[in-house]
């Protein structure tokens, strides 16, 4: 990565105190790809702005529609990042772009078989993360992931 697009990243990030400069740059972008989550949400997939790229929070959908993945932890888990994965490769990117992940978990316990699966997908480094327990995750799901990656110019 160049200083300046580290310079970029630090800024849109708010690290350097400017969080604004970077929506400055470009307007924002939308994205409703109703492949994970159906359409009509009242929310977007992921918002671009600048270089960065916001993923909604995912919960481990069948795709398309509103009813959990069957199984447990692992199962949600591996659907939410296979969800992620999408909307990631329909921005032209992938995991090793992922900066920032958010995990709530519905049961802290499965912390370590959440892990098992989300580790695969990160092949050259993890990115920042945090993990809380959470409850009442919508259609009762196990775990939610939001992500935040960077956009190539």
């Amino acid at each position: 990565m160049t200083n300046d697009r580290l310079r970029v990243v630090l800024l849109c990030a708010g690290l350097l105190g400017a969080g604004v400069a970077c929506a400055q740059q470009k307007p924002v972008v939308e994205y409703q790809t109703g492949k994970s989550a159906p359409s009509g949400l009242p929310f977007s997939t992921a918002v671009r702005v600048g270089p960065m790229l916001y993923l909604s929070g995912q919960v481990g959908l069948v795709p398309g529609e509103m009813k959990l993945v069957p199984g447990g932890i692992r199962e949600q888990t591996a659907q939410v990042m296979e969800g992620i994965a999408g909307v990631l490769a329909a921005n032209g990117i992938g995991f090793d772009d992922v900066v920032k992940c958010t995990a709530m978990l519905a049961d802290m316990s499965e912390w370590g078989a959440f892990n098992d699966v989300y580790r695969t997908y990160f092949k050259k480094h993890f990115p920042a993360r945090s993990a809380f327990g959470a409850t009442g995750l919508a259609l009762g799901a196990r775990v939610e992931l939001e992500c935040t990656a960077v956009l190539h110019e």
